[in-house]
Order: structure tokens, then C-alpha cells, then sequence
């Protein structure tokens, strides 16, 4: 709970520095342009990503297997364009790292790892039918 109380502060006043640096070397307009456009370009590779996980996933239910891959990659999506469109260098850096493929493959076992640490300490409950 401390380490989300420390993120809910310190980040937005880095993503703020940033952006106040960016727009005192870059100029605002070109800041502002940069924002928009890592905007647009997150949701596009969001959507791009979003299919194809989707269609992956289907696919391999229709073999009966359980697309585990394909629910970590889709929580990496999701996470990734949720931070794409929030504005910021920061956030849209990692945003792209949880959708570019080849990052995200380095990043899931992470991920994996913390949420099974979660349900292993009873923060997550798995109710299983």
C-alpha cells in the first residue's frame, strides 16, 4: 500500500517535471505535438496488438488449450494503452514497453511473478469451478 501511495505521487510529479522540461527545450507546441501523437500511435498498436492477442486466444480455445499466454499478453495490452493515453513521457515510455512485443516478453514473467506472489499472500482470491 505504500509503494501505490508513493507511485500516486512521485510519478505524476516526474511525468510533471518532464513535461515542464520538455516544453522549456523543445518549445509547447512541439511538447503538445509529441503528447497527441504518442497518443495516436499507442491507440493504433493498442488495437493492432488487442486483434491479434484476441484472435490468438481464440484460436487456441478452438484447439482446447487455455491461452494463458494470450491473458498475460491482453494484461499487458491493456495496461499499456491505458498508459499510452494518459499524458507523459513516462507513462507512454512504458506504455510502448508493455506493447512492443519483444519488450512485453521480458516484462510478462515479471508481472506473472508479482501477481502470484499476491495470491499466494491472500491479496488476490481464485475461486475455481
Amino acid at each position: 500500500m505504500r509503494i501505490l501511495l508513493a507511485l500516486i505521487i512521485v510519478v505524476p510529479a516526474l511525468e510533471i517535471s518532464v513535461l515542464i522540461f520538455s516544453g522549456k527545450t523543445l518549445g509547447i507546441p512541439f511538447t503538445l505535438l509529441l503528447i497527441i501523437l504518442t497518443g495516436v500511435i499507442g491507440a493504433w498498436l493498442a488495437k493492432k496488438q488487442g486483434l491479434e492477442t484476441i484472435r490468438r486466444a481464440r484460436q487456441q480455445m478452438d484447439y482446447g488449450q487455455v491461452p494463458r499466454e494470450a491473458i498475460m499478453d491482453g494484461i499487458c495490452i491493456l495496461i499499456g494503452a491505458v498508459l499510452l493515453l494518459t499524458p507523459g513521457y513516462i507513462s507512454d515510455l512504458t506504455g510502448f514497453l508493455l506493447l512492443i512485443p519483444v519488450t512485453r516478453n521480458y516484462l510478462k514473467p515479471v508481472i506473472a511473478n508479482w501477481i502470484s506472489r499476491r495470491i499466494n499472500r491472500g491479496h488476490f482470491t481464485v475461486i475455481r469451478r
